[in-house]
């Protein structure tokens, strides 16, 4: 449905309709596709991540003409140094300041290496009818350049913006720990609330995510009461206890709903075994049991309640088995859930911009949550509960997938959607 027949855009009075529908119109004459086609050319693979400074560079081309103060946050380098990787991280903070409420914007810079699959060069962008190929353009520096459209068309209409757009440009490590966000709001850097642009282009309404943590279990000096053979004899009865942990954790529920491909059942927490091996002491006389395990958990249950069941659950194991050992246990990465994301003032205005955006129907929008796995955790914790999340990732594409694409259609409504969003329309509640 074309974007001026939407209903809801009754509620507005003819001029800004005007204003709204003539910089509609602007979008495909910005030359966005020749800007992303910059984007997409610079390697921001991590590892390596080398393009991080000439991607930086491209974000100032784009950004400092629209009026924005850019200035770079170097992040620590315990945060990101890899044998792969040699060159600093930079996060890319830019502000252009009214005195409007704030919305923080974060994009991540880094994409996925390309691997293995692909039947166009991933490192240019190859046009196929409205289909854009190449690494990037989905997740996410084609929402990058949907924002980037956005913004410099309402500046061409004169359009007034009922916010100002803090745009933060993160750059991440293969950890899966998400340092540059981190490092921002850590720092007190994100403002007002959060509009995050790499979720799906479908009508959904972000109900939040689980949690997660890493544990490495260590077992040494270990010994069976009766037989003495180990720490690899006392992993049998672990093993089979994390087993019953699973069981049992498959029967509780969140509040979550997950998405509405996935079924009706909600989000569950769970545990997995990423791995099981042996090492040998510092000394060589003792074989060293190593256990890698990653539990999901829901904000309800909270990360020190799941951790301390699951240091119970191996602990217990040991003690029924007639074992004597030492065990170390060492959380090596968490992230925190994100809770009622949308319960905040601005989701209903999110909701309607996607659908004059996208032409989603008021009615075809459905609440649900996802697995975890984000830097959003840290941005609640820092006291930012409000978090709005869309994106061009459609519902069955594979993220990171050999041949990613996006279109011209997803890429504009996704601007529209910014553009509507942001703009300062009559009847629109003043943020709280």
């Amino acid at each position: 449905m074309p974007w001026d027949e939407q209903n809801t855009l009754e509620r507005f009075d003819d001029s800004h309709l005007d204003r709204l529908n003539m910089a509609g119109a602007l979008l495909s004459a910005t030359g966005w596709i020749d800007r992303l086609a910059r984007l997409v050319a610079i390697d921001t693979a991590f590892p390596p991540g080398d393009g991080c400074a000439p991607f930086t560079d491209a974000l100032q081309d784009l950004f400092a003409p629209l009026g924005f103060g850019l200035r770079r946050v170097e992040l620590p380098e315990s945060l990101w140094r890899s044998r792969s990787a040699t060159e600093c991280r930079v996060n890319l903070v830019a502000s252009r300041r009214t005195g409007r409420p704030v919305c923080s914007i974060p994009c991540h810079v880094n994409t996925a290496p390309p691997g293995a699959g692909w039947t166009r060069p991933p490192l240019a962008l190859t046009r196929q009818g409205s289909r854009l190929f190449g690494r990037g353009t989905v997740d996410m520096k084609g929402a990058i350049i949907a924002l980037w459209a956005a913004l410099r068309t309402a500046d061409a209409v004169g359009l007034p913006l009922r916010f100002d757009p803090l745009l933060l440009f993160t750059t991440e490590a293969e950890s899966g720990c998400f340092p540059g966000l981190r490092h921002l709001t850590e720092q007190g850097l994100l403002e007002g609330h959060v509009l995050c642009l790499n979720g799906s282009a479908a009508p959904r309404i972000w109900a939040g995510c689980l949690g997660s943590f890493e544990l490495e279990v260590r077992i040494s000096r270990c010994a069976l009461a009766a037989e003495g053979h180990g720490a690899a004899r006392a992993m049998r009865p672990i093993l089979a206890a994390l087993d019953d942990l699973q069981t049992a954790l498959a029967q509780r529920e969140s509040r979550l709903p997950a998405p509405p491909e996935q079924g009706s059942e909600p989000l569950r927490p769970n545990l997995s075994i990423i791995s099981v091996g042996a090492e040998t002491e510092p000394d060589g006389k003792e074989p060293l049991g190593v256990l890698v395990l990653k539990r999901r958990f829901t904000a309800d249950e909270g990360f020190c309640a799941a951790l301390d069941e699951l240091k119970a659950c191996v602990e217990q194991a040991i003690r029924e088995a007639g074992c004597r050992c030492t065990v170390e246990c060492r959380v090596l990465r968490r992230l925190d859930p994100v809770a009622d994301p949308d319960q905040g003032p601005n989701w209903p205005s999110w909701q309607r911009a996607l659908s004059w955006g996208f032409g989603f129907s008021a009615g075809s929008f459905r609440r649900c949550g996802g697995p975890g796995g984000t830097a959003l955790g840290f941005v609640q914790q820092a006291g930012i509960k409000e978090i709005l999340l869309g994106g061009l990732l459609r519902p069955g594409q594979p993220p990171h997938a050999p041949d990613e694409y996006t279109t011209v259609e997803d890429v504009e409504a996704l601007a529209r959607s910014v553009l509507a969003y942001l703009a300062d329309l009559p009847g629109v509640p003043d943020p709280c």
